[in-house]
């Protein structure tokens, strides 16, 4: 989660099984709950940047968040490589994950890169 100024970014708790019926549902409960604005998805790209299974599998789990969503909290796919080694690196609190850690770091590249584009929270 980005703070109000869309600056920082907060690792939460990870939503296990994401993209079962129960974990949509959590997702879009989660979304509404907190007042998300836009949703960040990691894109795992290959290492040369092309897409692999996982990647296509990725971009189908985005079309069922995005149905699950609806039309009024846009979905962005960014590269998520790299974010895990960066994290790892960070080390962090001991109270979260290191997925959670990576997807903070994902959401901050985000939002350096275009969060000033949207003037939103992500």
């Amino acid at each position: 989660m980005s703070d109000p100024t869309g600056t920082l970014a907060t690792p939460i708790d990870p939503v296990l099984r994401p993209a079962t019926k129960a974990g949509l549902r959590t997702l879009a409960q989660l979304v509404e709950e907190r007042e998300v604005e836009r949703v960040v998805l990691g894109l795992p790209l290959s290492l040369s940047g092309a897409d692999s299974e996982q990647t296509r599998e990725t971009r189908r789990f985005a079309d069922r968040l995005r149905s699950a969503l609806g039309a009024d909290v846009p979905i962005d796919l960014f590269d998520e490589r790299f974010t895990t080694a960066i994290a790892q690196q960070n080390g962090g609190d001991a109270g979260s994950s290191e997925d959670s850690r990576a997807a903070a770091v994902l959401l901050e590249d985000w939002l350096a890169r275009h969060g000033h584009e949207h003037g939103l929270r992500a």
